[in-house]
């Protein structure tokens, strides 16, 4: 994988899908319940992802339904995760997939019932494969090691979300990967556009403290 400028760097048209609507909230957590969804979007999250495994097609369907429900109420936008037929037929307005879940999905069929698209990349195959499909976001990962699942990439490094913004030009970039507050701010200073974070609020003793303190920081950020 290089580390610079890439020949064929990445541009989008200057007037991009969804322009005139409010930019993409830079913190983005990542939750498996709609009783994440709602007990995060009420203390001000506003862009959360819904990622849920190895549940049957009902149970994801009325967790959907449920975290729609809290999202619309707070103002929130949520992001389904893999389960594209789902949220279309949920009304959901985003859908993220990756690369894995691009082999099985019909993104025409995404892009016809008026859903946003946001795609996960590790190298330079899947950022190109990414980008021909022209995602409302891209997002790059492991930033640092990860404790969530086993990867089959190291970590990317800060370096590395520099390169990316420089490739995706307009197309939002989310940092994702062993992140904390700290991490977080390093990532935005470095070039990424949301950060995107998991354990480090699942897994704390206090997750609406954690979200509050990682809301100022990247708002202020």
């Amino acid at each position: 994988m290089s580390g610079g400028p890439h020949p064929t760097a990445l541009t989008r048209d200057p007037s991009p899908r969804g322009r005139g609507e409010p930019d993409l909230d830079p913190f983005y957590p990542i939750v498996d319940s709609a009783a994440w969804v709602a007990r995060l979007v009420g203390v001000g999250a506003q862009l959360i992802q819904l990622r849920i495994k190895d549940k049957d097609a009902a149970s994801v369907a009325r967790e959907t339904r449920l975290a729609l429900a809290a999202c619309a109420e707070a103002g929130a936008i949520l992001v389904v995760n893999d389960y594209w037929r789902i949220a279309i037929r949920e009304g959901a307005s985003w859908v993220h997939l990756g690369q894995g879940d691009l082999d099985g999905a019909d993104v025409a069929a995404i892009r016809k019932a008026g859903l946003k698209l946001g795609v996960s990349t590790h190298d330079d195959k899947e950022l190109a494969r990414a980008h021909a499909l022209d995602p409302d976001y891209v997002a790059l990962g492991p930033i640092y090691p990860t404790i969530l699942k086993a990867m089959a990439f190291p970590p990317q490094g800060l370096e590395r979300i520099g390169t990316w913004k420089r490739r995706v030009g307009a197309i939002p970039l989310v940092a994702i990967g062993g992140l904390n507050v700290e991490r977080a701010k390093l990532c935005l200073e470095a070039g990424a556009d949301i950060v995107s974070v998991v354990t480090d609020i699942t897994l704390n003793a206090d997750p609406e403290g954690r979200a509050r303190e990682w809301i100022a920081a990247t708002r202020a950020a």
